[in-house]
């Protein structure tokens, strides 16, 4: 189940899936899925779904975790790296082997203290996380050349916009009823949307639980 023949059958079928960021595939070959679950789910571990964190929130599909991070790598080096919805971890893990620095939000203090032990045990450095509103961004650590979120708005948060550097992009779900992935990049002359597949995300929710 943990085993190093099981997580490259989850790394054979994002290939298939359309992945192609070999940084991608081996920061997802890299991060032990299982340790980010309950036990009781261990046996899905590395199956392409989302599964149960409890208070609401649910640990990402690893071909959406991919795909979010492909896209906003675009096959370029990563400086600074903003996660709105840090869950359990996993996504901060993964991000924390394609950039040089990640920065992770999360709003409900019990998650945020799970992730915090889970990037411990895996030894993460690089990884920062702060127990606060991911709508407000962090503004005392901004610009990030990249910004991920793991649940879903019905707008793009305007401080989130403000803290994406020129060049930068950022990947989000939006929505409410119908969602899908949406890439915002910024360049000198401002920002550009583009609309891409649909998804299903937890919703983007306000304040401190």
């Amino acid at each position: 189940m943990t085993s190093q023949r099981t997580r490259a059958r989850l790394i054979e079928r994002l290939r298939r899936q359309g992945i192609t960021d070999e940084v991608v595939l081996a920061a997802m070959n890299a991060v032990p899925r299982h340790i980010f679950i309950d036990e009781a789910l261990a046996s899905r571990a590395y199956d392409d779904v989302s599964l149960p964190l409890g208070f609401g929130q649910t640990i990402s599909q690893p071909y959406v975790v991919a795909r979010m991070i492909e896209i906003m790598r675009n096959g370029k080096p990563l400086n600074l790296v903003l996660e709105v919805g840090t869950g359990c971890g996993y996504q901060a893990a993964v991000l924390a082997r394609v950039a040089r620095q990640v920065y992770s939000v999360e709003r409900v203090q019990l998650l945020f203290e799970r992730a915090q032990e889970n990037l411990h045990e895996l030894q993460t450095q690089n990884v920062s996380v702060c127990y606060a509103d991911g709508n407000a961004g962090l503004p005392d650590v901004a610009p990030f050349d990249g910004i991920i979120m793991a649940a879903a708005a019905t707008h793009v948060p305007q401080a989130l916009l403000q803290q994406l550097s020129v060049g930068g992009r950022m990947v989000l779900p939006l929505g409410a009823h119908e969602q899908y992935l949406c890439l915002i990049e910024r360049d000198a002359q401002g920002f550009h949307e583009t609309r891409l597949e649909p998804v299903k995300f937890v919703p983007l929710l306000m304040g401190k639980a």
